[in-house]
C-alpha cells in the first residue's frame, strides 16, 4: 500500500514574529529531506515550521567580561556565565554544561569544573564549542587589587520603632502558595488592599492590580529548567512603559548558581486580565499573535536571587548574588541585558569591602539610576543597622561609597527554635529609591518601609519616614519606581501593583 504522504496545513504566520518568543518542540516531520517542529510558543501550541528558522549550530556568548581583581575569591567566575546560548545541527538548546570550554591565556586558567579565578590580573580568551558551533570571548581581570575597599563610616540614624513582627519563611510559603492559576479560571477583577501606617492610619496607602502576568510562558510538562519559564516572579522594574521581570521556579533562588529567565512586556499594549491565557487557545489567533509580538523571553541566564532588576532605556541589569553566601568576600557579578534581543551583552565583577575582606558587603538587594550607577542595601546584623551604598562605574572600573545608614533591624519574625535565636530578622523581598521624592522602600512580606535617602538633599539620609502593613497574607516579590510612580509584585496569582495614597 501507498504510504499516506503528510500535507501542510494553512499558512498561520511568519516565523520572524516568534524570535524572541520562547519557542519549544517535542516531536517533527520530515518531508523532502526537511525536519519540520511542531512548536509551542509562550507555551501555546502553534504549528509546524521549518527547521531552517531556527539558530541551527550556533554559539552566542558574551563579550567582554571584565572581573574585579579580587585575591580574596574564593570561587571565581563561572564561564557557563557567559553563554547566551548554544544549539546543535537542528536548532535545538544545548545544555551548557554539554558545551566545551576552553582558556587560552598565560596568566589565568579555567579549572576543571568551569571556574576563573579573579585572584591575579591577566586576560585571556575564553572559547566555547559544541559540534559545528563555535564562538570566543574575551575576558579580562582588571589589575588594581585595591578597587572596591572603601569605609563604613557613616552614623546610622536611630529610629524609635515599635517591636515589628511578620511571619516566617516557612509560614510564608505556605500561605503564598495556597493557590495557583490557569488558563481556564483567570482572574477578572483588580485586587485592591489597604494599608496601616505608622500612626495607626488604617488607609495610609493602597495597592491595585495594573497587569496579571501570564499563567505560564513554557509548553505543558516542561519539568527541565532551561525550558521552564516560571510563573513565579521574583524582581521587576519599570522604565516608561517598559516592564522587565526575573522569573525563577520555585526554590532557585537559593540555589549558589541560581538561573532563570527575564521576561520583557511592553505595557504600552497590554491589557490588564487578557494576558493570563497566553498559553492557552482561548484567545483568537491573532489577537494572542498581537500579544506576543510585545513579550519577549530571555535565554536562560544566572539570576542569583533575581530581586537585584533595575533597567535603563536599552538595558536591563541583574545583580546576581547568591542570598545564602552569608557575605562571603567574593566578587558581585553584574549582568547587562540588551532589551532589543534580551540577550546578555556585558558581565562585570566588582567587590565592595569594609577597609579589608574581612569586613565584605554583599548586597542582595539593588536598584540601578542610571547605566553607571547602582544603589544598594545591606544588612549589618550584627551592628542591628542598615546600610545604603552607592556604585559607581567608569569604565570597567568600579567605586563603592556608603550614603546612608538606619540604626535599626526594622522587622523581625520572632524567635527560631532550630537555633534558640531571638533575633530572626526576614529577607529584604523589595528595594527601590524613589528618585521624585528622594525616598527608598524596602519591602519585607507584605510591610512596606519608608526611608529617607538623602541623595538629592529633600530627605535626612537613613530616617525613618513611614512603615505600611498591608495585611495581604501574601509575600512581596520586587519592587520599582519610575517618576514617582511605586510598583510593587506579588505571586500566586503574579500580579504587579501599583501604589497610591503613600502618606508622608
Amino acid at each position: 500500500m501507498k504510504k499516506k504522504e503528510w500535507k501542510f496545513g494553512k499558512k498561520l504566520t511568519a516565523s520572524a514574529d516568534f524570535r524572541y518568543a520562547h519557542v519549544q518542540s517535542k516531536s517533527y516531520k520530515v518531508k523532502g529531506g526537511k525536519r519540520y517542529y511542531y512548536i509551542y510558543v509562550d507555551g501555546r501550541p502553534v504549528g509546524y515550521v521549518n527547521e531552517k528558522a531556527f539558530a541551527l549550530s550556533k554559539a552566542n556568548v558574551v563579550s567582554p567580561v571584565s572581573l574585579v581583581n579580587n585575591p580574596s575569591d574564593s570561587v571565581g567566575f563561572n564561564a557557563e556565565d557567559a553563554i547566551n546560548y548554544v544549539t546543535d545541527q537542528h536548532g535545538s538548546l544545548v545544555d551548557n554544561d554539554s558545551v566545551e570550554i576552553s582558556c587560552k591565556s598565560a596568566e589565568l586558567n579555567i579549572s576543571d569544573t568551569g571556574y576563573v579565578s579573579s585572584r591575579k590580573a591577566g586576560t585571556a580568551v575564553l572559547t566555547f564549542r559544541y559540534g559545528k558551533a563555535k564562538a570566543t570571548s574575551k575576558l579580562t581581570v582588571r589589575g588594581d587589587a585595591k578597587e572596591g575597599i572603601s569605609s563604613a563610616d557613616v552614623t546610622p540614624v536611630k529610629t524609635d520603632l515599635p517591636e515589628i513582627k511578620t511571619w516566617s519563611a516557612s509560614d510564608g510559603a505556605s500561605l503564598s502558595s495556597s493557590s495557583t492559576i490557569t488558563s481556564k479560571d483567570a482572574v477578572s477583577s483588580s485586587h485592591k488592599y489597604w494599608a496601616t501606617d505608622m500612626s495607626g492610619n488604617a488607609k495610609g496607602a493602597d495597592i491595585e492590580t495594573i497587569f496579571y502576568h501570564p499563567a505560564v510562558l513554557s509548553a505543558p510538562g516542561s519539568s527541565n529548567l532551561e525550558a521552564k519559564v516560571s510563573s513565579a516572579v521574583q524582581g521587576i522594574d519599570f522604565y516608561d512603559n517598559d516592564l522587565v521581570t526575573s522569573n525563577l521556579d520555585l526554590g532557585q533562588a537559593d540555589n549558589r548558581e541560581a538561573r532563570g529567565h527575564m521576561v520583557y512586556y511592553n505595557m504600552r499594549k497590554v491589557k490588564k486580565y487578557n494576558w493570563q491565557l497566553i498559553p492557552s487557545k482561548m484567545l483568537s489567533f491573532n489577537t494572542w499573535l498581537s500579544y506576543i509580538k510585545n513579550i519577549k523571553v530571555s535565554p536562560y541566564m544566572k539570576l542569583g536571587h533575581g530581586q537585584s532588576v533595575g533597567s535603563t532605556k536599552k538595558y536591563v541589569y541583574v545583580l546576581a548574588n547568591w542570598n545564602r553566601s552569608n557575605n562571603w568576600s567574593n566578587s558581585q557579578e553584574l549582568i547587562r541585558v540588551k532589551k532589543s534581543t534580551m540577550e546578555i551583552d556585558k558581565i562585570w565583577t566588582f567587590k565592595v569591602w569594609n577597609g579589608s575582606a574581612k569586613y565584605p558587603r554583599i548586597f542582595l538587594n539593588a536598584d540601578v539610576i542610571d547605566d553607571n550607577t547602582l544603589l544598594a542595601l545591606f544588612h549589618n546584623a550584627s551592628k542591628h543597622r542598615y546600610e545604603y551604598w552607592k556604585i559607581s562605574r567608569s569604565g570597567d572600573s568600579f567605586k563603592a561609597k556608603e550614603v546612608g545608614a538606619t540604626g535599626s533591624d526594622l522587622i523581625r519574625t520572632g524567635s527560631d527554635p532550630i537555633s534558640n535565636s531571638a533575633e530572626v530578622h526576614p529577607e529584604v523581598q523589595g528595594f527601590v529609591w524613589d528618585s521624585a521624592y528622594d525616598v527608598y522602600y524596602i519591602a519585607f512580606n507584605d510591610y512596606l518601609f519608608k526611608i529617607g535617602a538623602g541623595l538629592d538633599g529633600g530627605t535626612e539620609a537613613g530616617k525613618l519616614l513611614n512603615y505600611y502593613s498591608f495585611h495581604t497574607g501574601r509575600e512581596m516579590e520586587g519592587l520599582a519606581s519610575y517618576k514617582g510612580e511605586l510598583y510593587l509584585n506579588l505571586n500566586h496569582p503574579t500580579e504587579t501593583l501599583k501604589v497610591d495614597h503613600i502618606t508622608k
